[in-house]
């Protein structure tokens, strides 16, 4: 039995990894810390699991790896702290807030022989590993260019908070598309242009829009748009879409098009039911393995790393009103 254990729910996606456990075969969600000690033990009580307030004590247990799902300025601390106690780490995207501080944690968990991955879901959604492979195949020839998207609705609360988050949807969501070009790619972004700001919900501290031109490697050019341009209501955290340009053909994907729309009366809102595989199953299984198997997981700390770098960059670029490199 593998015993994992979550550090902090303050990211929402805390909850469908704490489920995605609760369904592996020979996975065990054995333990919950939060320094928001009352969230903790409501979530403890949720799922059924001991509560620790102290951290020490939480990182002396016999979890064998940690999720860490704290506010992305808190992700080093945590992340130093759970490598010292030797534990496997999968820390929520954006690995960091900064380079300097990505490249450190990456940097620790080597030393320490532990095991740090990124959590990047889009890499277990089945239409991504499928083009993947199609374009690594050769299906559409050399690749030219790519459109892509993720909008989602605005996640409130720290998200707002500069201090907390390192900045807006422009970094809540281009990392997602980042690492999976890179992936499905296999080239890294050399160039970015990014024009961000508050156009929708004023006053919120940081930007909820994002457009950006990339290139990458290979001249391919890249245009992105990062958002919390949904409403409400919107059924899940964004759309993740991509239209990829190759010499012998077009593909676009759509990652969370598995689904079913459910009118729900009952909650006033349009709800989408996957019939699909779970992406963050997938992150968290893989997550499992690589404890077992003594391996980085499938997206790892430089990944992570990689994809702070663009949005570092991008950033950067906003700022300047110019093109930088990453």
């Amino acid at each position: 039995m593998t015993k994992l254990g979550i550090m902090s729910f303050a990211h929402m996606h805390a909850y469908s990894y704490a489920a995605s456990i609760k369904q592996l075969d020979g996975v065990e969600l054995a333990t919950i810390w939060d320094d928001d000690a009352a969230r903790g033990k409501t979530v403890a009580a949720q799922y059924g699991v001991p509560f620790h307030a102290d951290l020490n004590a939480f990182l002396k247990s016999d979890v064998e790896g940690v999720i860490i799902c704290s506010e992305n300025i808190k992700h080093r601390a945590m992340t130093e702290a759970a490598a010292n106690a030797g534990k496997w780490i999968l820390c929520e995207k954006p690995l960091a807030t900064t380079i300097g501080d990505a490249q450190a944690m990456v940097d620790l968990c080597k030393s320490k022989g532990v095991g740090l991955g990124t959590a990047f879901p889009c890499r277990h959604v089945p239409t991504l590993m499928a083009v993947k492979v199609e374009i690594a195949d050769g299906k559409y020839g050399q690749i030219y260019a790519a459109t892509c998207t993720n909008n989602g609705s605005f996640p409130g609360g720290w998200f707002a908070d500069e201090a907390q988050s390192g900045g807006g949807a422009t970094m809540d969501h281009t990392v997602h598309v980042a690492d999976a070009l890179r992936w499905m790619l296999g080239r890294e972004f050399t160039q970015v242009y990014c024009e961000c700001d508050n156009l929708i919900r004023h006053g919120i501290g940081t930007d909820d829009v994002g457009s950006l031109h990339l290139e990458m490697e290979g001249g391919i050019k890249i245009t992105h748009v990062a958002s919390w341009n949904r409403a409400k209501s919107f059924p899940t955290w964004g759309d993740v879409t991509m239209e990829i340009i190759g010499e012998k053909g077009v593909v676009t994907v759509d990652a969370f098009n598995q689904k079913i729309n459910l009118y729900n009366d009952e909650a006033m809102k349009t709800q989408w039911v996957g019939f699909g595989d779970n992406s963050d199953f997938g992150l968290v299984r893989d997550f499992a393995n690589s404890i077992r198997e003594r391996r980085d997981p499938a997206a790892s700390g430089v990944d992570g790393l990689r994809a702070v770098e663009v949005t570092v960059a991008a950033y950067k670029s906003a700022k300047r009103k110019a093109r930088v490199t990453v």
